[in-house]
């Protein structure tokens, strides 16, 4: 089969690699498409390796068409239309993917559309509900709104009925991604997420979860305005690794700095949390109550253009590659 991988020039080379072979828990599914993830970018550059057992190629999540089952897999039958999450190995024409790693495709969806659902629906779920403790009526923040995981959390929390806050770097953005349903948005270029904090404060409606994957010096200027046991999960740091904390509303308020990865939990953990998502969030995405946001679909030869387009911050929602045509 062919898969993208990377040459000693960090050039993305669609190439001959060997065929998965599947163990008895395993499921071959047939890759239709893959959707891109920031992490991806990392791992091109060395930065986020694979964990142990998995392909050395990118690709966190895919949607395709069962092709074989292992001995005791009893959930999938050859044929069904799935998606996956995985540690690796999503950019390609096939993928050998643990049973209880996969979803069926919600009603309605296209596996384009399903391809964006597995990562950035986990991470969201993960790190807003579970990380984050994101109970109906309260506010939560999530920054870079016109990110392809931004385009998915926003609507999930504002669906579970969470007023939400996101950033911006300019205007134009801010009409653009309006439509995700966040009751405020910070145009960062212009204003200061820690003003907007601070009045939500004195507003009475203060910020109880913070899904950051920005980071940097904000981290430190906001969270004295956090509501008294307050959570913020980060997950990233798009914007810079340091930042100065004051230790004394950290104590008082009895607030949560939270450290947060999906790729790293185990096996079982992952489970659950899919088996979570089909049961409380598929019905919503069937519903119409919340949808993936496709931002640009490139043939999977064409990953290395795509890569460029998360590289120039271009998108508002997911870019996902095409590995056969979609139907």
């Amino acid at each position: 089969m062919k898969a993208i991988l990377t040459d000693k020039n960090k050039d993305l080379l669609w190439s001959d690699v060997p065929d998965p072979v599947i163990r008895e828990d395993e499921v071959l599914v047939k890759v239709h498409a893959a959707a891109l993830n920031r992490a991806d970018l990392l791992q091109r550059e060395g930065k986020y390796p694979p964990p142990p057992g998995c392909p050395e190629w990118m690709g966190l999540e895919i949607a395709g068409t069962v092709a074989a089952v292992g001995s005791t897999v009893t959930r999938w039958k050859t044929g069904d239309r799935v998606c996956a999450l995985l540690g690796g190995g999503g950019y390609a024409e096939y993928a050998a993917v643990r049973e209880d790693m996969l979803m069926p495709v919600p009603a309605g969806l296209s596996l384009v559309e399903a391809a964006a659902l597995p990562e950035a629906f986990a991470t969201s779920y993960l790190n807003l509900f579970i990380e984050g403790h994101l109970q109906a009526g309260q506010t939560a923040f999530i920054p870079a709104g016109s990110s392809g995981l931004s385009s998915v959390a926003i609507p999930l929390a504002k669906a579970f009925g969470a007023r939400v806050i996101t950033t911006v770097r300019a205007d134009s953005t801010a009409e653009s991604i309006r439509g995700l349903g966040a009751d405020i948005i910070i145009n960062t270029n212009k204003e200061d997420p820690a003003d907007y904090f601070r009045a939500e404060e004195e507003a009475g409606r203060p910020v109880s979860v913070a899904m950051d994957c920005v980071a940097g010096e904000m981290i430190g200027k906001c969270l004295p305005y956090l509501a008294r046991g307050g959570y913020w999960v980060l997950i990233a740091t798009l914007a810079g690794t340091e930042t100065n904390v004051l230790l004394r509303p950290l104590l008082t308020r009895g607030l949560h700095l939270v450290g947060s990865t999906l790729r790293s939990r185990a096996p079982e953990f992952k489970a659950r949390l899919l088996a979570e998502l089909v049961e409380k969030v598929w019905p919503l995405i069937e519903s119409g109550a919340i949808h993936p946001s496709i931002w640009k679909v490139l043939p999977i030869t064409q990953a290395e253009e795509a890569h460029a387009i998360l590289q120039r911050n271009e998108n508002i929602g997911k870019v996902v590659l095409s590995v056969i045509e979609d139907r």
